[in-house]
C-alpha cells in the first residue's frame, strides 16, 4: 500500500474541492488497509504455529499497519491544505462581494440622487399647480356672482382625470420605508388623497340645507 498514484493529484490540487476529491480517493485506501488488518494478523496467528511463513506473515502486518500510518498522516495533511483553500475561496468569495457592495453603493448614490432631483421637479409642479388653482378658483368666484356658472371650471374633475392612468406595481421585497414613502406618493394621485380632499362622512355638503324636523316627532 503507497501513497504515491496520489502524490501528483495532491501537487495540482489548488481548490478546496481538488483536496476533497483527493482526500476521498485516500479514505477508500484507508479503509481497505484497516480490513486487511484482521486477515493479517489471522495469518501471523497461523505462522506462529507452523501454518505459513512467519516473517513473511509479519512483515505483511507491518507492511499493512505503515501504509495505514501514512495513509492517516497524508489525509490530515490533505485536510488542512483544504480547510486553508476553502479558507482563501471565501475570503476571495467576500472581497468579491465587497467589490459588488461598492458598485452597488454607487449606483444607490446615483438613484437617491435622481429621486431628489425628481423631487424637487414634483415640488415646483406642485407649486404651480397650486398657483393656477387659486387663479381658477377665484374665477369660479366672480362666474358665481355673475351668474354664468357655465364658464365654471371644475378643479376636481381636471385634476382626476390628470392623474387617472396605469401606476407601477410595488416590489414583493419593498422595505417598511419604502412601503411608508410609496403611500405618501400615491397620495398625491389617488381619489380622497392629499391634493383631492373631499368632505368627511356625514359632513354636510357646501350650500345643503339641513332639513326641517316634522312637528309630529318634536318634544
Amino acid at each position: 500500500m503507497t501513497t504515491s498514484p496520489y502524490a501528483e493529484q495532491l501537487g495540482r490540487a489548488r481548490t478546496a474541492a481538488d483536496f476533497a476529491a483527493v482526500i476521498a480517493l485516500l479514505d477508500t485506501d484507508l479503509s481497505a488497509a484497516i480490513a486487511n488488518r484482521p486477515g493479517l494478523r489471522q495469518a501471523e496467528d497461523r505462522a506462529v504455529f507452523g501454518d505459513g511463513d512467519l516473517a513473511a506473515a509479519r512483515a505483511a502486518v507491518d507492511d499493512n499497519n505503515d501504509a495505514i500510518a501514512v495513509l492517516e498522516k497524508t489525509i490530515a495533511a490533505a485536510d488542512e491544505r483544504r480547510g486553508a483553500a476553502a479558507a482563501a475561496e471565501a475570503r476571495a468569495d467576500i472581497e468579491a462581494l465587497g467589490g459588488e457592495t461598492g458598485a452597488r453603493a454607487a449606483l444607490l448614490g446615483k438613484r437617491w440622487s435622481a429621486v431628489r432631483r425628481l423631487v424637487e421637479e414634483l415640488r415646483q409642479e406642485l407649486f404651480e399647480a397650486d398657483a393656477l388653482i387659486r387663479t381658477i378658483a377665484t374665477a369660479n368666484g366672480l362666474f358665481d356672482a355673475a351668474g354664468l356658472c357655465d364658464l365654471k371650471a371644475n378643479l376636481a374633475a381636471t385634476r382626476r382625470a390628470a392623474m387617472a392612468g396605469p401606476r407601477a406595481a410595488a416590489p414583493a421585497r419593498l422595505s417598511r420605508a419604502g412601503l411608508q414613502a410609496d403611500r405618501i406618493l400615491l397620495s398625491l394621485i389617488r381619489p380622497g388623497g392629499a391634493l383631492d380632499p373631499r368632505p368627511s362622512l356625514r359632513a354636510p355638503l357646501a350650500g345643503a340645507k339641513k332639513k326641517p324636523v316634522p312637528a309630529s316627532t318634536r318634544g
